[in-house]
């Protein structure tokens, strides 16, 4: 049987702007991964879809350290997702 797991996510830069919240939780069934949270987010469609698709640049970061799809995810762990830093 799958547990829930409340996963807090952050978002920053340009996802923050296009998705009109800087945070949210959500709950995913456990054992969830970074790549089944962004398939969920996708699925909301429209601009989910559009910023996290395959072909945009972006990063994840799982309790404050960048992680591949791969990685779990477990119940209160931080998720962020953003953009590449850029400098200059």
């Amino acid at each position: 049987m799958l547990n829930p797991a409340a996963l807090n996510l952050l978002y920053f830069a340009r996802l923050r702007e296009a998705f009109g919240r800087d945070r949210e939780t959500v709950v995913m069934p456990e054992p969830a991964t970074v790549d089944g949270l962004l398939a969920t987010l996708q699925g909301r469609g429209g601009v989910w879809a559009d910023e996290l698709s395959a072909g945009r640049n972006f990063r994840v970061a799982v309790n404050q350290t960048v992680s591949g799809r791969d990685q779990p995810l477990r119940a209160g762990d931080e998720v962020a997702i953003f953009p590449p830093v850029t400098g200059g």
